[in-house]
């Protein structure tokens, strides 16, 4: 599968001229777009529909950004792109702590949002790939285990002596490229090359907000970290027996 004219956006957003101008730039990148300007309307819709990705604003009538995504992120389990107010950290950091797969400051460039989209959708279908491949095979679902800590990423799926837990598709990314790549340090710079495929600009805190996410997840000490530590002025370093 693969990133294409079959793939389907809703845009949730009041402003008018600004969803019109969106979608008719998006429709001429080959998606099938619509448009929803109601909060508490989207989220049903979202779960009926369940378009391939969702572009999220905060701002919206009916029912915030927020209460949007924390209400639909249990079914849904797609990407959603937030759009988040020009350098407003709260808004960004707590967008992905409720689940949202990434963000974008309001004014966006057209060419941003596209790459920023297509980013998402291929890490998305990739996933689904990868599972219709493992099962069409036979073969054993890809996994690591570290102690009480077992990944699938076939599955896409992480449990803890046993129970599953909840990871959002972009917390599950991160941990499988910190632990399959154990006992390397890897920087920021490859973490956002790697899972977002853009360069980073020095000041994005969404691996910082997902590390610390995941470590409380996964029983790792926040405070003294002995699973994933934070290596001063490199990067992060998951540990292969902690």
């Amino acid at each position: 599968m693969t990133v294409n004219s079959t793939q389907s956006i809703l845009i949730v957003e009041d402003d008018e001229r600004l969803a019109l101008l969106t979608k008719e730039y998006l429709q001429k990148n080959g998606f099938i777009v619509e448009i929803e300007s109601d909060g508490q309307r989207a989220i049903s819709r979202i779960i009926e529909t369940k378009p391939d990705l969702v572009i999220l604003d905060l701002m919206l009538p009916g029912a915030d950004g927020f209460t949007v995504c924390r209400s639909i992120r249990e079914e849904y389990k797609s990407p959603i792109l937030m759009l988040t107010a020009r350098s407003d950290d709260v808004d960004q950091i707590l967008g992905l702590e409720i689940g949202a797969d990434d963000y974008v400051s309001k004014p966006v460039k057209p060419g941003v949002l596209l790459a920023r989209i297509q980013s998402l959708l291929r890490r998305s279908t990739q996933d689904v790939d990868a599972n219709i491949s493992a099962s069409a095979s036979g073969k054993v679902s890809q996994t690591l285990t570290f102690g009480p800590l077992e990944i699938d990423n076939s599955r896409r799926e992480a449990w803890v002596s046993g129970d599953e837990i909840d990871l959002t598709s972009a917390e599950l990314d991160l941990l499988w490229l910190l632990a399959s790549n154990a006992g390397r340090i890897l920087s920021r710079e490859e973490i956002f090359g790697e899972l977002r495929g853009i360069e980073y600009d020095g000041q994005d805190r969404s691996v910082d907000v997902r590390i610390s996410r995941i470590r409380s997840k996964i029983g790792d000490d926040p405070i003294h970290p002995r699973k994933i530590k934070t290596i001063r002025s490199k990067g992060y370093l998951f540990v292969k027996e902690a």
